[in-house]
């Protein structure tokens, strides 16, 4: 009997890292930047190179934030930039909820800090070879955001 479990749980691990190891190969890119002071200033703009090679997979690009108790709103208003490789630019503005009326945090977190994930674009292909920059700043009313800790981009080769 006991060499039956220690065979499964061998398997269980195993299976567990190739699982984790191949949703890494489809990381296109992830990076986050910290907000200094846990205080997002407007003047203060996340700008994220991206290098693309692929111009046939579609992707999902994700933000990610981690906010503090102190974060004074349930939204966050984003000016999301877009520059591709040729110079041209798209900008979208975003609204995302991130508590609910009675002030419950979506996503993940316990005590002070929450992170949450927050889709961008689904299916997206990239069409030309380059580097794309996307750059973030905050549309809130509050020229300094505080209890923000940092903002994060990911985008994900979809694989089916």
């Amino acid at each position: 009997m006991r060499k039956r479990t220690s065979s499964y749980l061998l398997f269980l691990l195993i299976s567990g890292l190739l699982i984790c190891c191949g949703r890494s190969k489809n990381i296109v890119f992830i990076d986050t930047e910290v907000i200094p002071d846990e205080t997002w200033s407007l003047k203060q703009v996340p700008r994220f190179e991206v290098r693309i090679n692929d111009t046939v997979s579609f992707n999902n690009i994700t933000f990610s934030v981690r906010t503090g108790s102190s974060y004074p709103f349930r939204n966050l208003w984003l000016f999301v930039t877009t520059m591709a490789p040729n110079g041209i630019s798209l900008t979208d503005t975003l609204e995302y909820k991130l508590a609910d009326e009675k002030g419950n945090w979506y996503g993940k977190g316990f005590g002070e800090i929450h992170e949450l994930d927050l889709p961008y674009r689904q299916n997206v292909f990239f069409p030309l070879k380059g580097t794309y920059i996307i750059s973030i700043r905050h549309g809130m009313r509050a020229e300094n955001l505080k209890g923000v800790y940092d903002i994060g981009l990911r985008v994900e080769k979809i694989v089916k």
